[in-house]
């Protein structure tokens, strides 16, 4: 089996081209930038002239920010994922979508794979939203959506919880009690590579086996990486909302980065949890338990591994 992997260097297309290569599959790794073992795309531009026969793309390569310039969201995760699939037009295409795809308005309990929402509160949202569209126009694409992806290499997830203590104290929004569905890189990895093979096609939710409470969630967090005796405080959502409005405004203002956004509310604040019934049957994976007793390893192998 031969594969090719977009995004291959970021924490999600490093993790696929490595589970690919540990079945003992070829694999070609797409990447914005050069060096051993890596062949440049940059999916804002133009796509190579010169690509290999593969049986398989994973397509992990996106613009992922809670903020940043709509352009650049729209021309590397719609028009790029465009380009992926057109330039692979009679390949097998597995795009790693997001449950942010999903109406944010209102709790996901259980939800199964629902078509995109057409509301969405930024740029990023909007564009994973179209550019699942666009993957599954073409004729043989299965289109996976995680929530909440942590585990080895995570650089984004954790290292940004640990990194909002402040005071001995962690600021969180909605209700320790609220539930999510994350998802383990390997749930996600051993999706992707059962997808390169499996003739599903539409969309998959992806996730660990059950739903956690997101307090639970963050003390086993906090106490794995040395930080047992920070207290957790809960903004209600609807007080949460209101600070990301005044911190997206003033952002606006000074052309900075916001602290909190509506999206990051949306996505934390409310039940997030999802049918995984075409993640069992369709493709025939059993996802693991959440898992954080590794949380402080990770984090702290990350930090090493950090370009400066």
């Amino acid at each position: 089996m031969k594969i090719a992997v977009t995004g291959a260097t970021g924490f999600i297309g490093a993790a696929v081209a490595q589970a690919a290569e540990a079945r003992g599959w070829e694999v070609v790794r797409f990447a914005r930038r050069t060096g051993d073992g890596l062949s440049y795309w940059d999916l804002a531009g133009l796509a190579p002239a010169r690509l290999p026969d593969v049986d398989a793309v994973v397509h992990a390569g996106a613009f992922v920010a809670d903020w940043g310039d709509a352009g650049q969201f729209h021309r590397t995760n719609v028009l790029g994922t465009r380009a992926v699939a057109e330039a692979f037009a009679g390949t097998r295409l597995v795009h790693i979508s997001s449950s942010s795809v999903y109406p944010w308005w209102e709790p996901c309990r259980n939800r199964r794979e629902e078509e995109p929402a057409t509301r969405h509160l930024n740029a990023y949202g909007r564009s994973k939203a179209l550019a699942d569209i666009e993957a599954r126009q073409h004729g043989n694409a299965l289109v996976l959506r995680p929530h909440g992806v942590y585990g080895p290499g995570d650089r984004t997830l954790l290292p940004r919880l640990v990194g909002n203590v402040r005071g001995g104290q962690l600021l969180s929004v909605g209700h320790p009690a609220v539930r999510h569905q994350l998802t383990h890189i390997s749930n996600l990895t051993g999706a992707a590579l059962a997808a390169c093979t499996s003739g599903l096609r539409g969309a998959v939710n992806v996730a660990d086996a059950e739903p956690v409470e997101l307090g639970d969630v963050l003390r086993q967090v906090l106490d794995v990486t040395g930080h047992g005796d920070v207290r957790i405080r809960c903004i209600p959502f609807a007080g949460a909302m209101a600070m990301a409005r005044v911190s997206e405004t003033a952002a606006l203002a000074t052309n900075r980065p916001p602290r909190l956004t509506r999206y990051a509310v949306s996505q934390l604040g409310r039940e997030r949890t999802y049918c995984l019934d075409r993640l069992r049957e369709g493709l025939g994976v059993e996802p693991i338990s959440t898992s954080l007793s590794d949380a402080g390893k990770w984090l702290e192998h990350g930090a090493r591994s950090a370009p400066v």
